[in-house]
């Protein structure tokens, strides 16, 4: 047989049980007058409470706004600094507009004045050996020998 010392009565609820208390039942007891000036005040409420909102949004509207204008120049900000360093670097090297536009990428200094130096190195170079044509500008000395001598048998000249 089983010890009974451990049940509960089925009429006692266990400590784990929660007790709902019954929601208070509407009295019809309440004069006229105040269930109108109840619902008027219930209705003002919720007026006041969409207004509340709506000055909520448009403040918090204002604020993205300004949080997107904040983000813009802060961008507008970073890229005129990019575009002073570039300057700056490409003018301290001697490197045209043009060159720095299209060679000149990095986005900090160092990067940029490797670049930079680089891009010079190989204009230097191309300067020093640059495209040399020996005897270009120099008249070429009249061919001597059978040669000449069998051209001019041909054009008719004279020995």
């Amino acid at each position: 047989m089983a010890d009974d010392s451990t049940a509960t009565p089925v009429d006692q609820p266990s400590e784990d049980a929660q007790v709902t208390p019954e929601a208070p039942k509407p009295t019809d007891d309440v004069p006229p007058e105040v269930k109108a000036a109840l619902r008027k005040a219930n209705k003002e409420a919720e007026t006041l409470r969409l207004r509340l909102k709506e000055f909520e949004d448009r403040d918090k509207s204002e604020a993205e706004k300004q949080a997107e204008r904040l983000q813009a120049l802060e961008a507008e900000a970073t890229s005129a600094r990019a575009e002073a360093l570039r300057l700056r670097v490409a003018a301290k090297f001697g490197i045209g507009d043009e060159d720095a536009d299209l060679f000149l990428t990095g986005t900090d200094e160092e990067t940029l004045t490797k670049q930079a130096q680089r891009l010079s190195a190989r204009d230097a170079d191309r300067k020093k050996q640059g495209n040399h044509v020996p005897r270009e500008g120099n008249p070429n000395p009249a061919p001597a020998g059978d040669d000449a001598q069998f051209a001019r048998s041909l054009l008719g000249g004279g020995d």
